[in-house]
């Protein structure tokens, strides 16, 4: 694509990684579109908000006229309602990028695998998950190399947990620590021996977008893990004690117990369960072939991703330093 006139449509400029490529690409010079429900609560300038709903095909079609790529970042909020807005999102954005001839970006995740493709997985192991979200997902990367044989580009950048200054929605915001309230505490949800990987929103945005600048030499399906930040639970309770400057901070294990007892009237905290495998083994991204086509793989430090991530919590000041 030339350089001169580029535009993007974000599905999910609300929400955590959709959010960050929106910025990203809006500073590399893109033209971003952004999709939304709620266009009159929205006040980020640098886009252009088109009130719609990635459920409705023809919204999704109209947003995508004139653009060169389509970020699909829309996902359930919660884990909730998978099984009923998943797949048809994904068959929405398919059917656009066919009809403008976009490329679709999709930020990945390890749902798809399992067990037997632990602890370095690679871009193409075995696809067997053990959970229904993880089946949704292998789907949807199936549909997406499926279109792909009819000429449908895509790029798949599978990472791991998210985390950054301006989401909300992950492990690290929602379990490990507590937005808004003092920091008292690191509750960690698996064992704290076991390495783990952590994908920082800022960085992975800038990697999409530098994938994107090379979108010609990108195969028809492009598949790409990012390796992020790998961290026991002993390196991310010392990290987070640097960045929040509260070296006193204890590590406890993460309350499963409690999960379990408001699992039955909470939807969120039952789909939360479903998911705890994935903290009992080290699940690590292979992102070699990553590191051979970009020269220079974005990645912030962890401890100054970490303390940008608990200001944009407001757990702590500005002002804090290790």
């Amino acid at each position: 694509m030339t350089r001169s006139h580029r535009t993007a449509l974000v599905l999910g400029a609300t929400g955590g990684i959709g959010g960050e490529t929106a910025r990203a690409l809006v500073a590399a010079g893109w033209t971003v579109k952004a999709l939304t429900r709620h266009a009159g609560k929205v006040d980020d300038g640098a886009l252009h908000w088109i009130h719609g709903d990635a459920m409705n095909a023809d919204d999704v079609r109209r947003a995508a006229q004139g653009t060169q790529a389509i970020v699909h970042a829309v996902n359930p909020p919660g884990y909730k309602d998978w099984e009923r807005v998943v797949l048809p999102m994904i068959d929405h954005t398919i059917a656009a990028a066919r009809t403008v001839g976009a490329r679709i970006v999709l930020p990945g995740s390890v749902y798809n695998y399992g067990p037997g493709t632990y602890p370095l997985i690679a871009e193409d192991a075995p696809q067997h998950p053990p959970s229904r979200k993880g089946e949704i997902r292998v789907a949807v990367e199936e549909r997406l190399e499926a279109a792909a044989r009819e000429g449908v580009r895509s790029l798949v950048l599978r990472c791991g947990d998210f985390y950054g200054p301006r989401s909300g929605n992950n492990w690290l915001a929602q379990g490990i620590l507590t937005p808004g309230k003092p920091l008292r505490d690191i509750r960690y949800p698996g064992l704290p021996s076991l390495r783990h990987t952590w994908a920082y929103l800022p960085d992975v945005a800038a990697t999409l977008v530098a994938l994107l600048e090379r979108d010609d030499e990108l195969d028809t399906f492009a598949r790409f893990h990012f390796g992020g930040h790998v961290l026991t639970g002993y390196a991310l309770a010392d990290a987070l004690r640097r960045a929040s400057g509260r070296g006193e901070l204890p590590l406890r294990r993460f309350p499963w117990w409690m999960a379990t007892l408001v699992a039955p009237f909470m939807e969120t905290m039952r789909e939360v369960r479903k998911m705890r495998y994935l903290w009992d083994e080290e699940i690590l991204l292979d992102d070699a072939r990553l590191r051979a086509f970009l020269a220079d793989v974005p990645c912030t430090a962890p401890e100054t991703a970490l303390r940008t991530t608990l200001q944009g919590m407001g757990l702590i000041g500005p002002s804090v330093t290790a």
